[in-house]
């Protein structure tokens, strides 16, 4: 579902998918070929949410801001399932893992990877192309600016499956 809120209503590129189960409330833009997945929500009522191009926001994720502020997804992020992602500014070519939680004004770097079920604390930085895991989320890994090309690929999967489900999904009998 897509709600506006108290006169700021979302705004969706015409090439995203949004799941019918999903609900988009208030001041959130969702960049081109981006998709957002059942169960997610994307709540900008309190503050702005910025999702890039391509990026994928699974099922379950919660996205949502601190009071004034911004979150901010650049192009060709994966927010794995379950994943809460509040207040914060994620660079572009980033994963987010499964039920990972990155808190208020923090900042995960281009071309790294939150670790599923980590915690990256508030106003925590997480250098550009880093393994960060655990709780609280440390740096455990530094990768080649080159591996920044597998998490494109990855968002671009997404892309591909959000098209076939714009196109394939329908309602089944019971």
């Amino acid at each position: 579902m897509i709600y506006a809120f108290e006169g700021k209503q979302p705004s969706i590129h015409p090439s995203a998918y949004v799941a019918p189960e999903a609900t988009v409330i208030g001041d959130v833009e969702i960049g081109e070929d981006a998709n957002v997945w059942p169960g997610a929500v994307i709540r900008g009522d309190v503050g702005a949410i910025r999702i890039g191009a391509r990026t994928n926001i699974q099922d379950g994720a919660v996205l949502h801001v601190d009071t004034g502020g911004e979150t901010v997804l650049g192009e060709d992020v994966t927010v794995g399932h379950l994943a809460l992602v509040h207040g914060c500014h994620v660079e572009p070519a980033c994963l987010i893992g499964m039920g990972s939680t990155v808190l208020s004004r923090s900042r995960i770097g281009e071309g790294s990877i939150v670790g599923g079920g980590a915690v990256v604390l508030e106003d925590q930085e997480i250098p550009p192309f880093s393994v960060a895991a655990g709780v609280p989320a440390k740096v455990r890994k530094t990768l080649e600016p080159g591996s920044r090309a597998d998490r494109v690929e990855h968002a671009a999967g997404y892309v591909q499956l959000g098209r076939r489900h714009r196109e394939g999904l329908s309602q089944g009998e019971v």
